[in-house]
């Protein structure tokens, strides 16, 4: 009986601690046996992982995501496709935006200079033979302005980047120079005959 008052004792403290009442512990006590169970949740069947690669109807390479446990497990880990974060895991992520954040920014201050270059030159002149009052044979492309730019800045452009209007006659125009996707440069460009 000395066991059972023992018992009893330390399943009130123990079952108080989790809301039981002092009636429930005595009802214990009195069949020498005490099974208290408490519900518990379902163990979490998900996993954080980060992707190494582009995967198709999931995500793509760097982006982080919550998956099952046993599609994680069995198909993403083994193929190397993704891997479980963790705080080290995170500080490098962070780390590596921060660089490449400061080479976008980089590499857009270059392009605002080379804007603020092109646009302080002048104007481009560009030689064609003339026709009649203001034509002139063939017409002005952006490989054209590419070339005068070469010639005179030693700048190597791609033609992709320059946005020209159709040039058939002798004036001034516009071109627009995509340097960066938030950086244009419009220079103008002087056609004339010889």
């Amino acid at each position: 009986m000395a066991n059972a008052t023992v018992t009893a004792s330390s399943t009130l403290s123990w079952l108080h601690s989790f809301g039981g009442t002092h009636n429930e512990a005595i009802n214990v006590a009195g069949r020498n046996r005490a099974f208290v169970v408490f519900a518990q949740k379902k163990a979490k069947n998900t996993r954080k992982i980060m992707l190494k690669e582009d995967v198709e109807y999931l995500g793509k390479k760097g982006q982080l995501l919550d998956v099952k446990a046993g599609y994680f497990r069995n198909y993403l880990f083994p193929m190397g496709k993704a891997q479980i974060i963790t705080p080290a895991l995170l500080k490098e992520m962070k780390m590596e935006e921060e660089r490449i954040e400061a080479e976008k920014q980089r590499v857009k201050e270059e392009a605002q200079q080379l804007a603020l270059m092109f646009e302080t030159v002048g104007a481009f002149k560009v030689k064609r033979k003339g026709g009649k009052g203001k034509q002139i044979f063939g017409s002005v492309t952006a490989q054209d302005l590419v070339d005068i730019i070469k010639a005179q800045l030693q700048r190597d452009l791609d033609k992709r980047i320059v946005s020209l209007p159709e040039i058939r006659e002798t004036g001034e125009y516009i071109a627009e120079l995509k340097l960066h996707p938030e950086v244009t440069a419009r220079v103008r460009v002087n056609v004339y005959a010889n």
